[in-house]
C-alpha cells in the first residue's frame, strides 16, 4: 500500500495545508462549501479548479430530506437558498405504470404511523392488509396525503400531531445551486481557478498526485484533491485508475435525454416518474420551469425514439432542444485512492429514479470529514471510507433494481428483459424475507428506512404470504381502532395545511 514519504516519522503532524477540487458544478460546489464550513480552523486553503469550457450534467434537480440537513448544517438560510434556486418542496416520488400500465403508487418521505405495543405500524397494518381490513399504505401517510391534495408546510410544534413531523426535501436548479454554494465558498476564503487540467503529477515514490498542468502552463499542488470532474473521472480514473465496477447487467438503461418546459400549472409537491415502453420519464416541478427527461436503454430504444418520447408527454412547451446524455451504472473500485477523493458522477453513477445522485455527494463529503486524514492518507482509513461508501451505493442499487425487476409489465421488449434481471443476492435476501413475514431489516448505515421498501413492496404488489406472528399478540380490535384513528386525523389534517403554491407564495417566492 502507498503512503505519503512523511510517513517515515509516525510523530510527525502533518496536516492538510492545501486542498484542490477538481471540477465544479453540483458536486464541486457542495464540497469546496463543506470544506470551506467544517475545515475553517485548519488553516486549509482550498481551490477549486474549473472550466468554463466544460459544461455540467445538471439533470439531478430532485433531492431527498438529507439535503436539508446538508443546508442547516452550513447555516445557510433555507427560504434565500429557495428563492435564488427556483425550488419547489418535495414530499416523495408518485410511480406512474411501474407495476402494471395504469397503476401508481406513491413513496412518501418521513414516518408513517406508530408503534403499538412495541410492534411496528408495517406489520400491524399488513397484517389487517392481507385480511381486507385497512386502507391503502398511502392513507396513513401525511406527507403522501399532502402530495395528493398539493398541500406543503413545514414542521410546527403541535404536540402529539403528524405536523410535528413533516419530512421534505426540495426541487430546485441544479446550476443555480451549484452558483449559490459558489458564492457561500468564495465568500469564506474558497478559491476558484479557471483553467483547463492537462496533465496530472504523481511522485514517483508513493503514486500520491503532487500537482495539476493546467492548459496555459499553470501548475497547481496540493496535499490532498478532490476530484469531481464528472463521469471522465480526470484524476481517480485517468491518473489513478481505480477502476470501475459496471452495473448493467442490474440496470440496464445507459442514456437518457432532457429537456426543461414551461410549467403547466402549480407545482405538485412530487417527482414524478413514469415507466415508458424502454425506460421512464422524470418530470420536476420548479417556481419557473419544469424539468423533465426520459431515461432508456439504447439496446431497446433509439435516441431519436426517446427525443419523441419525451416531447410527446411534456405538460408544457419545451424551452430548448433536448440534450443526450450517457453513463454506465455502477460506482468507482475505490472511491478514495492515494490522496484522491472521488464525489459525485467521477464516483459513480445511479439514475435518479429515487433522487440519490446529489445525496451520494453529501454522504460522501461527510464520511471524509468525519475521516478526515492529514498528509499521510493512512490506508486503513481509505479502506473503511471505501467499504461504506460501496454498501451504500450496493443498496441503493438494490432498491432501484427492485423498481424494474419485479413488476409485471411485458408490454415490450425492454419490460420482459427487466422480468429476467439478475437479482443481486443482498436484493433477494430482502425481497424473500418480506416474502414470508412482511419483515424488513435495515441494515447498517443504508439509506432507504424500512418504510421505503415497504412503499415500494407494496407498489409493486408484491405480499408476504402470512402476517408477522408477532401481530398475534395484539388485539384485533385494538389494530383497527389504531389504523382508524390514524387515518382519520391524517385526513383532517391534511386539509389544515396551505396549498404547496401558496407556503411559496407567502414565504420564498422567487422573485420575477
Amino acid at each position: 500500500m502507498a503512503t505519503s514519504h512523511a510517513s517515515n516519522d509516525t510523530a510527525t503532524n502533518a496536516p492538510l495545508r492545501r486542498i484542490v477540487i477538481v471540477g465544479g458544478g453540483t458536486a464541486g460546489w457542495m464540497a469546496a462549501a463543506s470544506l470551506a464550513r467544517f475545515l475553517r480552523n485548519l488553516k486549509c486553503d482550498i481551490q477549486l479548479v474549473e472550466s468554463e469550457q466544460i459544461g455540467t450534467i445538471g439533470v439531478g434537480e430532485a433531492t431527498i430530506p438529507p439535503i436539508m440537513n446538508f443546508i442547516r448544517v452550513l447555516g445557510i438560510d433555507e427560504d434565500d437558498l429557495i428563492r435564488q434556486t427556483n425550488a419547489t418542496f418535495k414530499l416523495g416520488i408518485r410511480f406512474q405504470d411501474w407495476t402494471r400500465v395504469g397503476h401508481s403508487y406513491f413513496h412518501p418521505f418521513g414516518r408513517t404511523g406508530f408503534e403499538m405495543e412495541g410492534i411496528g405500524f408495517p406489520a400491524y397494518w399488513m397484517r389487517q392488509r392481507l385480511a381486507g381490513d385497512a386502507a391503502p399504505l398511502e392513507e396513513y401517510s401525511l406527507q403522501a396525503m399532502a402530495a395528493a391534495h398539493n398541500r406543503f408546510m413545514r414542521p410546527v410544534q403541535a404536540p402529539g400531531s403528524p405536523l410535528e413531523g413533516i419530512t421534505y426535501a426540495l426541487h430546485f436548479d441544479a446550476a443555480l445551486f451549484a452558483r449559490y454554494l459558489r458564492g457561500y465558498s468564495e465568500a469564506r476564503g474558497v478559491t476558484r481557478v479557471e483553467g483547463r487540467v492537462v496533465r496530472v503529477d504523481l511522485r514517483p515514490e508513493d503514486g500520491f498526485i503532487e500537482a495539476l498542468r493546467l492548459e496555459d502552463g499553470r501548475r497547481i499542488d496540493g496535499d490532498f484533491f478532490i476530484d469531481c470532474s464528472g463521469f471522465r473521472g480526470l484524476l481517480i480514473e485517468e491518473a489513478l485508475q481505480a477502476g470501475y465496477e459496471n452495473w448493467q447487467r442490474f440496470l440496464p438503461c445507459d442514456s437518457a435525454v432532457a429537456v426543461p418546459s414551461e410549467r403547466a400549472g402549480p407545482p405538485p409537491s412530487y417527482t414524478l416518474a413514469a415507466a415508458r415502453s424502454a425506460g421512464w420519464q422524470w418530470r420536476i416541478p420548479l417556481q419557473h420551469r419544469e424539468g423533465n427527461g426520459v431515461v432508456y436503454a439504447r439496446d431497446f430504444l433509439s435516441d431519436e425514439a426517446a427525443r419523441e418520447t419525451l416531447l410527446s408527454n411534456l405538460a408544457g412547451k419545451p424551452l430548448a432542444d433536448p440534450r443526450v446524455l450517457r453513463f454506465v451504472t455502477g460506482r468507482r473500485r475505490e472511491s478514495w485512492k492515494r490522496n484522491c477523493l472521488s464525489l459525485g458522477l467521477a464516483s459513480g453513477f445511479l439514475e435518479p429514479l429515487e433522487s440519490t445522485s446529489i445525496h451520494m455527494v453529501h454522504r460522501g463529503l461527510a464520511l471524509f470529514i468525519q475521516m478526515l486524514p492529514d498528509r499521510h492518507c493512512e490506508p486503513a482509513d481509505i479502506a473503511r471510507y471505501n467499504r461504506m461508501l460501496a454498501f451504500e451505493y450496493e443498496r441503493i442499487r438494490d432498491f432501484l433494481v427492485l423498481h424494474y425487476a419485479t413488476g409485471q409489465r411485458r408490454d415490450s421488449d425492454f419490460w420482459r428483459h427487466c422480468a429476467g434481471i439478475e437479482w443481486p443476492d443482498s436484493l433477494r435476501a430482502k425481497i424473500e424475507l418480506f416474502q414470508g413475514y412482511g419483515r424488513i431489516q435495515r441494515e447498517d448505515t443504508e439509506l432507504f428506512p424500512e418504510q421505503s421498501w415497504l412503499y415500494v413492496f407494496t407498489g409493486q404488489d408484491i405480499r408476504p404470504r402470512r402476517p408477522d406472528p408477532m401481530t398475534d399478540l395484539l388485539d384485533p380490535d385494538k389494530i383497527r381502532g389504531g389504523l382508524a384513528n390514524i387515518h382519520d386525523v391524517i385526513g383532517r389534517v391534511v386539509q389544515t395545511m396551505p396549498h404547496h403554491q401558496a407556503f411559496i407564495d407567502r414565504h420564498c417566492a422567487a422573485a420575477g
